[in-house]
């Protein structure tokens, strides 16, 4: 018998329908009896009848024809919402939807999988894992070892050994022991006392790869979970099942415990849960319209789903990926801005970089050189200007591999930390099968990735600091010699005018976020965790200040592009267009004012999905293979590349010769 699952004003109800040839309608007016029924008042009507609705899908939010048939318009067990005309939404409601739901409704169930071991997760992999393109799966070695620490747990309940979290209260409660026979509600009872977080949820690809990441924690087995239990968790990733996670609440150390709990609330079948079947729905319902039981906890499992740095790191391997993609771009925007600003090549020659041999310095000189090379790639621009009487760029081009240059060294540093973290145990107590005991100690401190991501914020703002003071270079026609903010018939036409001007509130605002959050520390659970990491909100605020630089640059990759149109019909290096071209294909040149914010939209999606690089990358790729004096492989992080500049011997540019 088929049955769905409609939600009426915050109330989920299952009905079932005997008559498939039943409508859309009737499935609301049923739902509404139901709805009325469970209310003393009736929900303030007086009838069924007088009820006015519209039902829509909790999945795409598609409207329904109240005439078709549930048997045509809808699956088994599918999720729809009855909106009731008149009703007026609370800014509180959890939406069917989160944010982005376009992104959704296109979903398709992976058919790769990933291997988990505990060992070998790569923040690429987790990222992937968090767009829903893998399915999860244990290895052999990684079930064996889940077992083994299993062993230890239940020898410890059977001699009614003491041990923290096992078979005592937690934190300051911790001398507290607890009889056998509440050890199962002591689990379930840690998991709905400590989910208090607040704030909006995580979206469902952070909510994936914080999922993802526990999973690969609990695989390495010094959790003492039952591989019964993490396979469970397991099938809930697998059918996308995510828990209502609050993105506020963690201080980073006794763990993430709060969207640790949330996380494993769903799981037990409690609070909220999202797929892209059901949309927002109570958990039991999601989990049962996949197919899936909710978890029952065994001794220690509450404890080893909640107790770890997983948010933090989750969050921090996005920022980080995020960081290494605009900061290779963000090299060739300044390159382009470069050429509209008539600037020379001379700042990017091997040997001044050879002398002060920073990795990503180098790495960044080499891309300008790459890309700029008159000799390589032969540019009308830079030839319409080889005779000037400048001597030097400002700091804001000159100084590109210095600036941008500490930055990849930066997010070097902090992804290096970052794959450390994700393939740690993080656990309290630790279970150690072959010495058959369990420890306790403090893997749980986030101070690791808490101090990692304010470094890297800080790091890589400083791409929207300087991209700003180009975008200002840009728009000044006493600096440029182009017309004022871009565009003609100025006074009648603004340009990029206010552009501009939301690139400095953006960078002004990361200023702040820069402020770190790892220099505070607040005690709690009455001074038992006396010490805390703050990493949470270093992690979020990383991710704020790497889509404001995103956004900067995104203007500036516009005002480069609009550049180009005063300098026409003059052409610059066979790169440098390409990237144009792909500007061009989403984006039309500013022939006078219109809505520019689509625009900056259109510019920072394409550096997201990171097609600027795509489109520059075999450029810089086959000029590295012909600079190269010996073949030998090569990273393919931007980090590991700088070490090879030292010899390279790159010939060298001809713009400004009066320089020499």
């Amino acid at each position: 018998m088929p049955r769905y699952t409609v939600h009426v004003r915050g109330e989920w109800l299952a009905v079932p329908c005997l008559n498939c040839t039943n409508t859309i309608g009737w499935l609301g007016k049923e739902a509404v009896r139901r709805y009325m029924k469970n209310k003393p008042d009736n929900g303030g009507f007086a009838s069924v009848e007088e009820v006015k609705f519209y039902i829509r899908r909790c999945k795409g939010l598609g409207l329904l024809d109240l005439d078709d048939t549930v048997e045509d318009a809808l699956e088994d067990n599918e999720f729809v919402e009855v909106v009731i005309e008149g009703d007026i939404m609370s800014p509180d409601f959890i939406p069917s939807q989160p944010e982005g739901v376009h992104l959704y409704s296109k979903y398709r169930e992976p058919e790769q999988y990933i291997s988990l071991d505990g060992n070998s997760l790569t923040t690429e992999d987790l990222v992937n894992l968090g767009k829903g393109l893998y399915k999860i799966k244990l290895t052999p070695e990684a079930e064996a070892k889940v077992k083994q620490s299993r062993e230890v747990i239940e020898r410890i309940i059977k001699e009614q050994t003491v041990v923290y979290g096992i078979t005592t209260g937690f934190g300051k409660f911790a001398r507290t022991v607890i009889p056998n026979s509440k050890l199962r509600e002591l689990q379930v009872n840690l998991v709905r006392s400590h989910s208090a977080g607040v704030g909006k949820p995580l979206s469902p690809e952070r909510s994936r790869m914080l999922l993802a990441l526990r999973i690969n924690v609990l695989a390495k087995g010094y959790s003492g979970i039952s591989l019964e239990t993490l396979q469970q968790v397991i099938e809930a990733f697998n059918a996308s099942c995510l828990p209502y996670i609050p993105e506020k609440g963690t201080v980073g150390a006794s763990g993430d415990l709060a969207p640790l709990s949330h996380l494993a609330l769903g799981l037990i079948g409690e609070g909220k849960m999202w797929s892209p079947k059901s949309g927002w729905a109570d958990a039991k319902y999601v989990l049962e319209a996949h197919g899936l039981r909710p978890i029952t906890l065994k001794p220690k499992e509450g404890l080893a789903l909640i107790n770890g740095t997983q948010m933090i790191t989750s969050l921090g391997c996005e920022a980080v990926e995020r960081a290494g993609a605009i900061a290779r771009q963000a090299d060739i925007i300044a390159a382009l801005t470069l050429e509209v600003l008539k600037g020379t090549t001379r700042a990017f020659d091997t040997d001044i970089h050879a002398v002060r041999p920073h990795r990503g310095q180098a790495e960044v000189a080499f891309r300008f050189r790459s890309l700029l090379d008159s000799d390589h790639h032969p540019s009308e621009i830079a030839e319409s200007h080889r005779f000037c009487d400048r001597v030097q760029d400002a700091y804001t081009m000159r100084c590109c591999p210095q600036v941008h240059g500490v930055v990849n060294d930066t997010i070097a540093f902090v992804k290096d930390i970052m794959m450390t973290e994700i393939n740690s145990a993080t656990d309290n107590p630790m279970v150690f099968a072959e010495r058959a005991e369990t420890i306790s100690g403090g893997n749980f401190h986030g101070e690791y990735p808490a101090k990692a991501l304010d470094y890297l914020a800080i790091g890589v703002h400083e791409l929207a600091a300087i991209s700003e003071r180009r975008i200002e270079r840009l728009c000044n026609p006493s600096l440029s010699e182009l017309p004022a903010f871009l565009v003609t018939e100025g006074g009648l036409n603004s340009g990029f005018m206010i552009a501009h001007c939301t690139a400095a509130a953006l960078v002004s605002e990361n200023k702040a976020l820069c402020h770190p959050s790892s220099v505070d520390s607040l005690s709690t659970s009455a001074a038992t965790e006396d010490h805390v990491s703050m990493g949470g909100w270093a992690a979020r605020k990383a991710l704020r200040v790497i889509e404001h630089v995103e956004q900067v640059l995104a203007i500036e990759l516009l005002a480069a592009c609009q550049g180009i149109e005063f300098l026409r019909p003059l052409r610059t290096t066979t790169p440098l267009e390409k990237v144009y071209d792909l500007v061009r294909s989403v984006v039309r040149p500013w022939m006078k004012d219109r809505f520019m914010a689509p625009d900056i939209e259109a510019a920072h999606r394409l550096l997201v999905e990171q097609k600027v690089w795509e489109v520059a990358k075999p450029y810089i790729e086959k000029y590295r293979r012909e600079h190269i004096p010996e073949s030998r492989p090569i990273s393919p992080t931007a980090f590991s590349l700088g070490s090879l500049e030292m010899n390279m011997g790159v010939g060298h540019d001809h713009r400004h010769e009066d320089e020499l």
